[in-house]
């Protein structure tokens, strides 16, 4: 099986997934959650019917605005057992108690909405989050250039192993982050905290799978001294390929299962997983080794030549 044989067409299909994702955070941004930019989150129970229209309930928030406290654009979403989801700017409890007031009044047959949360984040709180969560996948990406560097440092070019993990590591980075900007346009999902946590697990998993490839390619890199390196390469991709799948594909099953039965609360949070560790399972593959094959033959030297004086 020849796999390293076409390395450039599994890059191309890496620019096709990515770049609608880099268009999508260029046209629509990266739909940010109170936990980054501040806010209010309400979730509410309606124990009488069916819950409002979004069209209701984004009419009784912009009656209870005011100049001070605006709260009149709230980003709605239905939750299981007719509860809803309503984020919002910063608002205080006095009018959080109105609100509730006027939900029993208008929506709940005057029965007691069910308040099953209420979470405030202060605008500087919230960018103080997305800044350490921006100094945290920085710290990570260099922590784990200079790992695989010392570990290999007995291979020849040892760097060229950092450098191509870390590059596999944006790749899926990329990957999730543009489907997050995706999604959140069609769905209406904001990255959160839980965001944040999927997106360094993904990085865990994403370089985890790396480094038994190249644990491989070194150590057949000392087996075989004299085969050239493009097949050495190949061939330890080869050997440890079943076991990649293997271990990604019961991981996947199980965060499948997660998000069709594991309920609304955590849907988010497992189909960014999900996205994440298909990913990290492809760019270990198909995208991290291929890397250094290109690097050691110094490729991008035939890059940008006609076809005639290449084959000369």
């Amino acid at each position: 099986m020849n796999i390293i044989k076409y390395r450039y067409l599994y890059f191309a299909i890496s620019l096709l997934v990515i770049i609608p994702g880099i268009i999508a955070l260029a046209v629509w941004k990266l739909p940010l959650g109170i936990d980054f930019t501040g806010g209010s989150l309400l979730e509410v129970r309606f124990t009488s019917g069916n819950p409002p229209s979004f069209a209701d309930v984004t009419s009784l928030y912009s009656e209870f605005s005011t100049p001070e406290i605006d709260v009149s654009d709230p980003v709605i979403q239905a939750l299981e057992n007719n509860a809803l989801s309503i984020r919002s700017k910063e608002m205080d409890n006095p009018l959080k108690t109105q609100i509730l007031t006027a939900m029993t009044e208008r929506f709940n047959g005057g029965q007691a909405v069910t308040e099953l949360n209420f979470t405030r984040v202060n605008a500087a709180v919230g960018q103080e989050v997305a800044r350490a969560a921006a100094i945290a996948v920085g710290m990570a990406a260099v922590a784990i250039l200079l790992y695989i560097t010392y570990a290999f440092r007995k291979v020849q070019h040892a760097a060229r192993y950092g450098a191509a993990a870390v590059i596999a590591m944006l790749h899926d980075v990329l990957v999730v982050v543009g489907m997050e900007a995706l999604l959140g346009h069609f769905l209406g999902w904001q990255a959160d905290a839980l965001f944040l946590t999927a997106l360094l697990t993904v990085i865990g998993f994403s370089v985890h799978d790396t480094i038994v490839v190249f644990d491989r390619i070194r150590e057949n890199s000392n087996v075989y001294r004299r085969v050239d390196y493009e097949t050495v390469v190949n061939h330890s991709i080869v050997q440890t390929l079943d076991r990649s799948i293997n271990t990604q594909l019961t991981v996947m099953i199980t965060l499948l299962a997660l998000a069709l039965f594991g309920g609304e609360t955590i849907r988010h949070f497992v189909v960014i997983l999900l996205i994440g560790v298909f990913s990290g399972t492809y760019s270990s593959i198909f995208n991290a080794s291929p890397i250094l094959v290109v690097w050691e033959n110094k490729e991008w030297r035939t890059w940008f030549r006609r076809k005639d004086k290449v084959a000369a």
